[in-house]
């Protein structure tokens, strides 16, 4: 069943509409007729069952026959990750959806080779926010993640967000395994975290400054292994292990 995205506001009565971009594809690309069955998923947990109705030049009316929720996963994950060269970054976030991240924040740090202006950044943010829109109808996600436009550790920290388990991958000799961390989380609060994110520096890691930075706003040092990994396999394992190790704690109860 081909699978469609629209913003929750649109996807209220019996009925619904595409247009534009996904109307495009559903027309042109998927060439749908009339009695086809399609999900639409609005990214905060509904999916809609839905049958086409009528075809026009530029959109398409979808009957609604079924709605199906899902609720948001115990705990928010957020991955912040140095952008890497190239259009490496849109696998990044592909991943990250895949891997049930809520937030995806691109960080601009000392060793990052792109530099953005405000105006840039929101382009860039735009483009990555329509990558993560084309993963979850790939994947099935029916919780969207948020892409934030490119900033810097400072610029990130600045707001005082509150997560309560912040892991850093580090290349330096003061780190453990991220299991340790989750551990002793559970043993000092009797339960497991509400939100959790994993700091991912560039190519080269982050400089020894932007690591103590980091690790003051309190983040913990976390080895992801005796290999120096790339930026897109190292931003897999934390979220891997996130996902995993939370999931499961949460439905054995452990």
């Amino acid at each position: 069943m081909h699978r469609f995205y629209l913003p929750p506001e649109s996807c209220g009565g019996p009925s619904l509409r595409l247009d534009g971009r996904e109307a495009h594809h559903a027309l042109h690309v998927l060439r749908l007729k009339c009695g086809e069955r399609v999900s639409v998923l609005d990214g905060v947990g509904s999916e809609f069952l839905c049958t086409v109705e009528k075809l026009a030049k530029d959109s398409l009316a979808l009957a609604v026959s079924e709605k199906k929720s899902t609720p948001a996963l115990p705990c928010s994950i957020t991955l912040l990750v140095a952008v890497p060269k190239g259009k490496i970054i849109e696998g990044i976030i592909q991943k990250a959806v895949e891997l049930g991240a809520s937030r995806i924040v691109p960080l601009l740090t000392e060793r990052v080779v792109t530099q953005l202006d405000g105006d840039g950044a929101e382009s860039k943010r735009e483009k990555w926010q329509q990558v993560a829109i084309e993963a979850i109808k790939q994947c099935g996600a029916t919780w969207l993640p948020t892409v934030a436009a490119p900033q810097t550790i400072a610029e990130f920290l600045a707001r005082g967000e509150k997560i309560e388990l912040p892991l850093v991958g580090s290349l330096q000799t003061q780190r453990r395994h991220p299991r340790e961390w989750l551990h002793a989380f559970q043993s000092q609060h009797g339960r497991l975290p509400r939100s959790a994110g994993v700091w991912i520096g560039p190519e080269g890691d982050f400089t020894l400054a932007e690591l103590q930075t980091i690790e003051a706003a309190g983040a913990k040092p976390i080895t992801l292994g005796t290999l120096t990994l790339r930026v897109e396999t190292a931003a897999i394992y934390g979220l891997a292990f996130l996902n995993y190790e939370l999931q499961s704690r949460a439905e054995t109860g452990l």
